[in-house]
């Protein structure tokens, strides 16, 4: 009786991949390229020696010693930093209590609604909750004839809610809630297992939020347009109504410092989640 012959070796079946795709290497690059050529040429003109926005003069630091002189800009400036500070820190406080609320109960009926309600300012346009914001606060400011900052702060809040809400609960979610269960059990109450436990453990999603709240803040033009008054220009809105104007390098000196400014706390915030437990 003939032996079996063994089987010839199956080949191993190849798994599909976009890089094989024609163009996969050329589209990226070009994306790159069209994204962030004409931001290197913006640093670039902000230490131009001339005045001119396409003809290079030499290195020099003039305009930004002249945007530090300019007291409109630094108004402007404190003014963003103020209400950055202020709405970042409430919508930190309330992206905590509503995150909270959400992650450290039993499912109920409406979770997913109230997911939705919290992160609906990423889903609608931003300059429909501009206009929407607009309607509202002239008619307070007519009824009231209030002018203040506060108006500002609201509506930046209420914007900034879901981007912090978004990375604390984040972090809620990947904690082990064995550990509250346990300091439960070890007849802590419940602001103790919070103070105790959960909060060191949800510190740096909390940062995390706050950062990035900060940032959208600050570089937030289309809603502080709508809904600021007269002589409330944060420096966003300061620079495009520069822009409507005369463009010079002191402008590119100002957007090169909020650059560096975002990049520095975007990276901040990438390094705190990314953080191991």
């Amino acid at each position: 009786m003939a032996e079996p012959t063994e089987s010839a070796p199956k080949s191993k079946a190849r798994g599909y991949s976009v890089r094989t795709l024609p163009g996969f290497s050329i589209v990226p690059l070009f994306t790159f390229v069209v994204l962030y050529a004409p931001i290197m040429i913006l640093v670039t003109f902000s230490f131009n020696a001339g005045t001119s926005l396409a003809i290079w003069g030499g290195f020099s630091l003039r305009w930004y010693q002249r945007a530090i002189a300019n007291e409109q800009v630094q108004d402007a400036a404190l003014r963003s930093l103020y209400l950055a500070t202020a709405a970042a820190s409430i919508g930190t406080i309330a992206a905590t209590m509503a995150a909270l609320a959400t992650t450290r109960v039993r499912r109920f009926p409406g979770r997913t609604m109230i997911y939705a309600l919290i992160n609906q300012p990423l889903m609608v346009p931003e300059i429909v909750t501009a206009v929407a914001l607009l309607i509202v606060f002239a008619a307070v400011k007519v009824w009231t004839g209030h002018t203040s900052m506060i108006y500002l702060i609201v509506a930046h809040t209420a914007f900034c809610v879901p981007f912090a809400y978004l990375p604390i609960r984040a972090r809620l979610e990947t904690m082990d809630t064995s550990l509250e269960a346990a300091a439960a059990d070890l007849y802590a109450s419940r602001w103790q297992v919070f103070r105790r436990v959960t909060l060191p453990l949800m510190w740096p999603g909390i940062v995390a939020g706050l950062m990035l709240a900060f940032v959208i803040s600050l570089d937030d033009v289309v809603i502080t347009e709508f809904v600021k008054s007269a002589g409330q220009d944060t420096l966003p809105t300061y620079m495009l109504g520069q822009l409507r104007r005369v463009v010079t390098p002191e402008i590119n000196a100002i957007s090169t410092a909020i650059l560096v400014a975002g990049a520095t706390l975007v990276s901040l915030f990438f390094l705190l989640t990314m953080r191991k437990r």
